[in-house]
This record gives C-alpha cells, sequence and structure tokens, in this order.
C-alpha cells in the first residue's frame, strides 16, 4: 500500500494532501522546511516506509522509518505544527493556516486505521513524500 503526502511549502508551516490509491484520506500540517534541521525542520521529500509503535505520550501511532539524519518521526495528532512538532507529521482534517489545522485526532484515527488494517495483512506500507 502507498500512501503520498503532497505538500505545499510556506515560511510559517507546511501544509499537505494525504492519498491512497487516488482516494483522499485527510490534510497534514508540518513545519516549515528547513533544510532538514532536527526539530525545526520537516523531512525531505522521498519514499519511506511505515510501521506500527507505541509510547507512553502517543500511544499507538506511526513512525516514518529512515529518515537521513533524523529520528522518532512520527504521524500522531497536533494542531499547530510550530508548538507541537519536533518534525513530525500530523493528520488534520481542516486547514485552519500555514502549518495549522482543526480535528486532528479525528483525522490520525482515520489514517491509523488505513495503515494499521494493511500492515496486520503483512503489507508494506509506504509513504511517498513530494511537493
Amino acid at each position: 500500500m502507498v500512501l503520498v503526502l503532497s505538500r505545499t511549502y510556506f515560511p510559517e508551516g507546511t501544509n499537505g494532501k494525504l492519498v491512497c490509491d487516488g482516494q483522499f484520506i485527510c490534510f497534514t500540517i508540518e513545519l516549515p522546511w528547513r533544510a532538514n534541521e532536527k526539530c525545526v525542520s520537516c523531512i525531505p521529500e522521498g519514499y519511506y516506509l511505515l510501521r506500527k509503535r507505541y509510547n507512553r505520550k502517543f500511544q499507538w501511532h506511526i513512525e516514518v522509518v529512515a529518515v537521513k539524519n533524523r529520528s522518532s518521526i512520527l504521524l500522531h495528532p497536533a494542531n499547530n505544527a510550530i508548538r507541537e512538532l519536533k518534525g513530525c507529521i500530523a493528520p488534520v482534517t481542516h486547514l485552519s493556516g500555514a502549518g495549522s489545522g482543526l480535528e486532528s485526532r479525528l483525522a490520525f484515527t482515520k489514517v491509523k486505521n488505513v495503515v494499521y488494517q494493511a500492515l496486520d495483512q503483512s503489507a508494506i506500507v509506504s509513504l511517498i513524500v513530494q511537493s
């Protein structure tokens, strides 16, 4: 299964649209592009694998695997990239500005269900990030 994240970059943040097999899933928000600097930049465009991950803060969520010069890049709920993200990707139901959105938990649940269902069937789930 392949998810495609198509981005639009702004100085205040990055907005995106996430689709799977041509079907819209949700919007996304991220930090602005700042040359892949840790904790202040979104990740580079490219091809990544996704996997399940658990921690106390986010419970069950999704990890973006093997991001160059980065670690612990996740898909998790957040509504404001600058205040709540350190390089991760947040699904949102509605965009409300550059790097900000609404109803992130609802959108994240939708993404998680799609990804986990595929992973539970032993499918390889990948993410293509593009502009």
